[in-house]
């Protein structure tokens, strides 16, 4: 029997950002800024070392999504905010709701935070086909 969504359901997925993965996704990305692979670059900027790519934060949102709809094909639309810098060793819990179902579309609302419970991103609005 095919899964039913309601506004109101929630779901979580957390990701860790191991001291690696901003240099992994630079190389997938081609995303090579250095505020983003040096950490002595990333404490000269203000930021207090090496940060995560924006969209590598975006990627898991996304992914939070798509897993809990089941297929990652289903993503139509993403609208994100950030809000603070992911840092290497970040543990990062996304926060979804289903804000509404309407004419086979699934229109979630993303939050997330680290561990020390800081946001890094709010507002996140992701909509996936659902049939």
């Amino acid at each position: 029997m095919p899964r039913t969504f309601q506004p109101g359901d929630t779901f979580t997925h957390v990701r860790e950002c191991d001291r690696y993965r901003p240099i992994y996704y630079a190389g997938a990305s081609g995303d090579y800024n250095p505020i983003h692979i040096d950490p002595e670059v990333g404490k000269e900027a203000g930021l207090g070392g090496a940060i995560l790519q924006g969209l590598c934060t975006l990627g898991w949102a996304v992914e939070a999504v798509a897993v809990f709809v089941g297929d990652p094909g289903r993503i139509r639309r993403v609208r994100v905010r950030f809000s603070k810098p992911v840092r290497a060793e970040d543990v990062i819990t996304f926060q979804g709701k289903v804000r509404s179902v309407q004419d086979g579309l699934l229109t979630a609302e993303i939050s997330a935070t680290n561990q020390r419970g800081e946001d890094v991103l709010k507002g996140a609005v992701v909509e996936a086909f659902i049939g």
